[in-house]
Formats: structure tokens, C-alpha cells, sequence
């Protein structure tokens, strides 16, 4: 049986930060509040004429360069963004015709922040298939386009990038398992309905959430899931040495961590720097985490996704 095994990473970071004392002369916040709240001090945001297929691109070459290989042997790509450039063409196909290459299927995957691991799911089932032998999973967000800055309960979370992974059929196991749930019947709690109608938008542009309401659900679901799916592979989660999760909010990876009886010497963080970038955090923390050196070959590593739908999920994976 041929597995998936992740062989190379890629990011991208925008060059605009927007920091907290910045923030402060646009919204009714303070520096010191957002960081006891979130944790997050920092964020990147897009350039003017930058889209979320640029941002894509640019982490596609590292991921590329990473693992040595041409545009040409890519068979697939699946970009997860919620914030596409275009409501069509596919921010994927866009991001093909970028990369000078023609594939056996692009197309984009849309399940918030839960995108990218439901994409490495995606993945992952077409690489067992025989489908694929070589896939480009992306996850990329420009949020700071959908984003209201005179809310500060959503301007100071969100942030734009991109993160990118390989994966590639294998012998020897990569990705170990995956499981993704989703209840629409929490979409109220965390959305953003605007949409074009008959040339006009209809509904809200902007990002709406139920802070506390997110919060809760978060922390149960991602608890819950990595139990789950840990069982599932007959996997102890004490022997896991990274958790890579989605990074929303500081509070909810600790309370998350806490819950699991994992340190967080052990979870990879960088919403301090980035904010949450939806789709694109994942692949960003994981990116951060083994160009520093801290994830290494034959590590075991836990990838964590919540977001909008509600939708959330979790992936275990051997590097």
C-alpha cells in the first residue's frame, strides 16, 4: 500500500506588518489588551496590488526549492482559502498557470480555518488511490480583506499568509491518519455572508464572530478530535512530539494543550507573529517549525484545524 509523506514545506509572509500600537490609532484597543486576550502582538497583511494566488505562489516556490523538485512533477494542487481571488477561476488554477504547469486536477477547497487539513485529507485519499503521486497542498488567506477595522473584536485576530507542503507517495508511512467532522448548525457563530448579487454584494462583507461562543467551541472540539483520531491509529498522544495546531488565539491553544496533558513546550506557536491566517496557519506553524530545526525526521506530529462551518479536524503525521 502506498502512503503520503510530506517532503518538503513552504511559507510566504506578506511585508506590511500591522502591529498592535498600530492598531491602537485605528480601533478603541490597547497593545496590552489584545495580547492577554490572544497572544497575538503582530500581524502581516497583503500589498495593494498582492492576491491570495501571489501569496500562494511565492510559498509553492519554497516548498519546491525545499524539496528539489520542478514545477513539472507536481500532478495536482489544492488550494484551501476562503478568500479566493476570484469567485472563478480557482485561486488553484491561477496559481497553475503561475507555476507554468499542467496538472491532473486543480481546484480550490473551501472549509475556513479547517482548510488545509481537510486539503491534506483531500490529498492524502488521492495519493492511497493511485491518483496522484505528487501534490501541492496550499493553504492561503488574505483576510485582512474581509476584515472591518472599526470592529476591534475581529481586527486585531486576523492576518494574511501562505503555507505550503509536498506530499508524495511513499512505501514508508507519512501520514498516519486524518478525521474531519463539520455541524452546520453552528454557522452562525462565526461568518462572513456577503456575496455578489445581481452585481451588487448582498449580505455582510465582513467577518462576524461570537468570541466567547468560538472559543468554547474550539477548545472542546479540538480536545475531542485528537483523542479520537489518536485512538483511531492506536497512537498514545504522550508519545506525539509536536502539536501543530491552528493558530487562532494564544488562550486556546493553552486551555486546548492543557486538556490533552500536553506541554506547550511541545505546541509550535507563532500567532504572536502572524495572527490567525485562517487556511495558511497550519502550514505556516509547521513551515516555521522544521526550517528552525524543531521538527525533524521520524518525528510524530499532530496537525490541529477548527474553524467556520463549524468544521474541524486533525491529522497525524510521521516526518
Amino acid at each position: 500500500m502506498k502512503y503520503a509523506k510530506i517532503v518538503a514545506t513552504g511559507s510566504y509572509l506578506p511585508s506590511k506588518i500591522l502591529s498592535n500600537k498600530d492598531l491602537e490609532g485605528m480601533v478603541d484597543t490597547a497593545d496590552e489588551w489584545i495580547v492577554d486576550r490572544t497572544g497575538i502582538k503582530e500581524r502581516h497583511i497583503v500589498g495593494d496590488n498582492e492576491t491570495t494566488s501571489d501569496m500562494a505562489y511565492q510559498a509553492s516556490l519554497q516548498a519546491l526549492d525545499h524539496a528539489k523538485m520542478s514545477p513539472s512533477e507536481i500532478d495536482m494542487i489544492i488550494v484551501a482559502t476562503s478568500t479566493p481571488d476570484s469567485v472563478f477561476p480557482s485561486t488553484a488554477c491561477i496559481l497553475q498557470n503561475k507555476l507554468g504547469i499542467k496538472t491532473n486536477g486543480s481546484f480550490d477547497l473551501q472549509a475556513a480555518c479547517t482548510g488545509f487539513i481537510y486539503a491534506i485529507t483531500t490529498a492524502d485519499c488521492f495519493i492511497k488511490s493511485g491518483m496522484a503521486k505528487n501534490i501541492l497542498v496550499v493553504g492561503s488567506d488574505s483576510m485582512s480583506r474581509i476584515v472591518d477595522y472599526t470592529d476591534r473584536g475581529t481586527c486585531i485576530l486576523f492576518g494574511d499568509g501562505a503555507g505550503a507542503v509536498i506530499l508524495q507517495a511513499s512505501d514508508e508511512p507519512g501520514i498516519l491518519g486524518n478525521e474531519i467532522h463539520a455541524d452546520g448548525s453552528y454557522n452562525s457563530i462565526l461568518t462572513c455572508d456577503g456575496h455578489l448579487y445581481s452585481g451588487a454584494i448582498k449580505g455582510n462583507p465582513y467577518v462576524y464572530m461570537d468570541g466567547q461562543a468560538v472559543f468554547k467551541f474550539a477548545v472542546r472540539s479540538l480536545t475531542a478530535v485528537s483523542k479520537s483520531l489518536a485512538k483511531k491509529v492506536e497512537v498514545d498522544l504522550t508519545k506525539i512530539d509536536w502539536v501543530v495546531p491552528h493558530q487562532a488565539n494564544l488562550r486556546i491553544l493553552e486551555s486546548t494543550a492543557k486538556i490533552l496533558g500536553c506541554s506547550m513546550d511541545k505546541v509550535i506557536t507563532t500567532v504572536d507573529k502572524h495572527g490567525n491566517t485562517s487556511a495558511a496557519s497550519v502550514p505556516l506553524a509547521l513551515d516555521t517549525a522544521v526550517r528552525d530545526g524543531r521538527i525533524k525526521a521520524g518525528d510524530l506530529v499532530l496537525l490541529q484545524g477548527v474553524g467556520a462551518g463549524f468544521s474541524w479536524g486533525a491529522s497525524l503525521i510521521k516526518f
